[in-house]
């Protein structure tokens, strides 16, 4: 009887044990939870506003479908991927596609798109001249260091006339593909979180409008060259190859593309940020 008595109760200390875990996103789709009651735990790594400001929109959203939203902010946009790659985190919002697919190249990971959220509107901006004009002979620009930003720069300035490339390199294009340069401009390349930090110290900086809005700038007023409408680096929420098609991550795809975070970039963003859905 005793044997009896003490295995009911540690078959009994065993199932409450298991009943207090949290399961996070991962677990839930392999074993099923997500399809009772039972909350999961979704970790998404981000960096600045107006990221973390969607995602902020979305949490009580997600709440009531049995989601707990867990927002993870961090200091460069290297950590995010590094995070999901390694299954830290369920998906992340902070890049573009060509910066994901560098970061799969250079890494051998499986990041994939989920969805396009905004296109932001690259631009170049100056403290000390109003018009690209008025740039001096020999200008010092900084631009961003990593290789797709890198040539997201260049290619904006050959479309406004300061430089001219190789034919063909696109946005694959270094500062080695320059073929022409008449008025000797030096780029500068420089973190993307150290960007606006520059602006002091060299003639021109290109940032997206979410580094540029601290500062009180804006693509529409304030940019002396902007890239257009036709972009191919819009802000996407991003997933890994195993996780892309799970309940918790196409909820979150759902509610980041509803007509309430359709209005907040409208309410609040309308001059750097277009919603890239309907």
């Amino acid at each position: 009887m005793n044997k009896r008595l003490l295995l009911l109760i540690l078959t009994v200390m065993l199932v409450l044990a298991g009943c207090g875990q949290q399961p996070t996103a991962d677990e839930s789709e392999a074993n099923g939870a997500n399809e009772s009651n039972q909350e999961v735990t979704l970790k998404v790594a981000t960096l600045i506003p107006p990221m973390t400001e969607v995602l902020d929109l979305v949490k009580p959203v997600l709440k009531e479908q049995g989601i707990d939203l867990e927002i993870l902010v961090l200091s460069d946009n290297v950590q995010p991927n590094n995070a999901l790659a390694n299954k830290e985190v369920d998906a992340n919002f902070f890049q573009h596609v060509p910066y994901m697919e560098e970061y799969n190249e250079n890494n051998g990971s499986e990041l994939v798109p989920v969805t396009p959220i905004y296109n932001a509107m690259f631009g170049a901006y100056s403290k000390g001249y109003d018009k690209i004009e008025e740039l001096p002979e020999g200008a010092t620009i900084a631009i961003p260091n990593d290789p797709s930003n890198i040539g997201r720069s260049l290619v904006m300035f050959e479309k406004n006339g300061l430089i001219k490339l190789k034919e063909g390199v696109g946005i694959k294009a270094t500062q080695t593909d320059i073929v022409e340069n008449l008025h000797n401009y030096k780029f500068t390349e420089v973190d993307l979180l150290m960007l606006a930090r520059t602006l002091d110290d060299v003639d021109m900086v290109a940032m997206t409008p979410a580094y540029a809005k601290p500062l009180g700038l804006t693509p529409k007023n304030d940019a002396l060259v902007t890239e257009g409408k036709d972009s191919d680096f819009t802000i996407t929420l991003v997933a890994r190859k195993d996780n892309v098609d799970s309940e918790p991550i196409q909820k979150l795809a759902e509610a980041m593309t509803s007509p309430e975070v359709k209005k907040f970039f409208e309410d609040n963003y309308s001059e750097i940020a277009v919603p890239a859905f309907e």
